[in-house]
């Protein structure tokens, strides 16, 4: 079985109202974090930053105004497959793209074939797993401090 999917899609990064270009941005999604996508966003001058978040979300996203906190997707048109408008925020600091539905779409769809959406649970022993990346993340922080 594969372990992973991934894609290059271009968006564009909206800077401002007038000003606006063209980024690659590499899709990624690991059998090993089924609930998750990670984007690379390729910006001009800096190193490549990639964001996780829930590859539900990416699909809600794709239809309707999604999102909470650092990361909100929804369509840019409230009628119709139009783009998204995918926003990324770090406190004051906020990056706003614009992706094709196409190419989300499609790379959604190769990512179901690998797992099916509502069947991740399955994969494994994710909680198992989490328990433990938790209590290693706890331990470094008693620690730290």
């Amino acid at each position: 079985m594969r372990e992973s999917v991934q894609a290059e899609v271009m968006m564009s990064f909206l800077v401002s109202e007038e000003l606006s270009f063209r980024i690659p941005v590499e899709l990624r999604y690991e059998v090993s974090d089924p609930y998750a996508i990670r984007m690379t966003f390729h910006l001009p001058g800096d190193a490549p930053v990639t964001w996780a978040f829930g590859r539900e979300l990416l699909l809600d996203g794709l239809n309707s105004p999604s999102g909470d906190g650092d990361v909100h997707i929804g369509p840019t048109e409230p009628e119709g497959l139009s783009d998204v408008h995918i926003r990324l925020q770090v406190g004051a600091d906020r990056a706003l793209f614009r992706a094709g539905t196409a190419p989300l779409v499609a790379f959604l769809d190769r990512t179901d074939k690998l797992v099916p959406l509502g069947q991740e649970h399955t994969l494994g022993d994710f909680d198992g797993n989490l328990e433990e990346a938790l209590g290693r993340i706890l331990a470094k922080e008693q620690n730290a401090g």
